[in-house]
């Protein structure tokens, strides 16, 4: 008899449902595990039975190895699966779930213009910022991808505008994993082309910033470098910005940015939307 007939019941895979809807494997304390969806649930938990010696299957196979339980809940639709999934992965962080269990860790890029100077944060902690009227855009599912965006940003901005030294920003918080830098003499125009370009209107939002780099010798001397981060930006648009504002534009919600802990539920909703 297979491990998972032993554990779960000889007849477990014939009686589950057919629609729709999600499992979670648990301890034998009742903590979750992972929990997982399906369109099929009785054909998606047939894989965990059937799983073979594959390394593909390595997980499958650790999941009904340290379960002692398995619950079943059917939904009426694979769009009410994927939402339930996010939540309980949100709510219950399960060991063996990865995607969507650190939203916590979503950062978020923050712009705001003052008379002496504009700050630029990236962060994933807002809140600890809420003093200084900064504009957000985010939050992002991939901190590499807007990390790398970020820093692009500040070496791009470091041609064309001093860098203000840190102890100039007294009133700017120190927060771990946060960084902020400021810019004076940075012209309006590059600040309002960068708000655009983060807001996920289209890469047109750096024109301000690309001609004024033309117009300083070491951008011009360091040209290689600057067209190759002006492409890393530009791919950053289409992997991040562009989707972000496409999704919220589809929920009709204004503005630029989307908490942590609505981020992936607010994707999964306009996935499920009808074409």
């Amino acid at each position: 008899m297979k491990r998972f007939d032993r554990k779960f019941g000889a007849t477990f895979i014939e009686e589950a449902p057919t629609t729709p809807g999600v499992y979670l494997f648990k301890d034998d304390e009742g903590s979750v595990l992972y929990v997982g969806k399906a369109k099929n649930l009785r054909r998606r938990l047939a894989s965990y039975r059937n799983a073979s010696r594959k390394k593909a299957h390595r997980k499958m196979r650790t999941l009904v190895r340290e379960a002692a339980a398995l619950e079943v809940r059917t939904l009426d639709t694979e769009a009410a699966a994927l939402t339930t999934e996010n939540e309980l992965i949100r709510t219950l962080r399960p060991p063996y779930n990865v995607d969507g269990a650190f939203f916590f860790l979503y950062p978020a890029i923050g712009v705001v213009h003052r008379p002496r100077h504009t700050l630029l944060c990236f962060t994933t902690d807002i809140d600890a910022f809420s003093e200084l009227d900064f504009r957000w855009f985010g939050v992002f599912r991939s901190r590499p991808r807007a990390k790398d965006a970020f820093e692009v940003l500040v070496t791009l901005l470091g041609l064309v505008a001093h860098l203000e030294k840190r102890a100039a920003l007294e009133d700017v918080p120190s927060v771990v994993g946060s960084w902020t830098v400021a810019f004076r003499m940075l012209d309006p125009d590059i600040v309002t082309g960068l708000e655009s370009f983060l807001a996920g209107v289209g890469p047109s939002g750096l024109g301000p910033l690309v001609r004024a780099l033309v117009e300083k010798p070491r951008a011009r001397r360091e040209a290689t470098e600057v067209q190759a981060n002006i492409r890393r930006l530009s791919s950053f648009h289409r992997t991040d910005l562009a989707k972000l504002n496409a999704a919220l534009r589809a929920e009709g919600r204004p503005g630029t940015f989307v908490s942590q802990s609505e981020r992936d539920a607010l994707f999964i909703r306009v996935k499920a939307m009808p074409r």
